[in-house]
């Protein structure tokens, strides 16, 4: 079995009288994809928000290879191997897809022939090797996507978490993607990943944790969790008969 990577121990966070994530726990082994699903509003990308360091838990700790970080900055978190996508795409789109993805990169490599090189590299990887001199203002939103994992790849991360990287995709372009995180995985990359989309979390995700008003619901196979009507309910707002 696997060493833990990412240890989120009994983690909590309050905006006033908001309890927006309640005393989670969850265990990130090394190697694997987990899937975080969940209502909206369940606390999902808050979860998130903690885990990179733009948030600190109200209590709680966040463990990384054995390490508290549970106070560090989003930099240091960086440095230590965290990567992510965000919800609402943050691509660069004055800037050329390359020197995009070049910003993560800048992050272990200062030097410029260095950090293009690599940078070149990780585009390869998602497909984008060939619109590296455009713009990226001139993308499709599935490429969007693809650079946004890119510009993550580049920063050589231990962990890399996507926030619905596949919202807004069509069913062609999320294959594309489930087989690109497939493909990502078994070059050794750990995964956390939020994704309304239960098809395809049945698909790559065999650790699912399921979030609803901030706590965690539910944790396990995929199929035994979305098979549970207690899952079902705070889905549809009814039980399955």
């Amino acid at each position: 079995m696997s060493a833990t990577l990412l240890r989120i121990d009994d983690v909590s966070r309050r905006f006033g009288g908001l309890l927006a994530v309640d005393s989670v726990a969850v265990d990130v082994a090394e190697g694997e994809i987990v899937s975080i699903i969940g209502p909206n509003g369940a606390g999902k990308t808050t979860l998130f928000n903690l885990l990179t360091g733009q948030l600190a838990p109200t209590s709680g700790r966040i463990m990384f290879e054995g390490q508290d970080i549970s106070r560090l900055p989003p930099q240091k978190r960086a440095r230590l191997g965290f990567g992510r996508t965000f919800q609402i795409s943050q691509t660069l789109t004055s800037l050329t897809v390359l020197e995009n993805a070049m910003v993560g990169a800048f992050l272990r490599r200062p030097r410029l022939t260095d950090a293009a090189r690599h940078a070149r590299t990780v585009l390869d990887m998602v497909g984008l090797g060939a619109r590296a001199t455009e713009r990226a203002g001139a993308l499709t939103l599935n490429e969007r996507r693809r650079l946004e994992v890119a510009r993550a790849l580049a920063t050589e991360p231990r962990i890399l978490l996507l926030d619905e990287v596949m919202a807004g995709l069509n069913p062609t372009e999320v294959q594309q993607v489930v087989e690109l995180v497939q493909t990502l995985n078994g070059r050794g990359y750990t995964f956390l990943v939020i994704e309304h989309n239960l098809k395809v979390v049945r698909t790559f995700s065999k650790h699912v944790v399921v979030l609803n008003r901030g706590a965690k619901l539910a944790e396990g196979t995929a199929d035994d969790v979305l098979a549970n009507p207690v899952v079902v309910e705070a889905y549809v707002g009814r039980k399955r008969t």
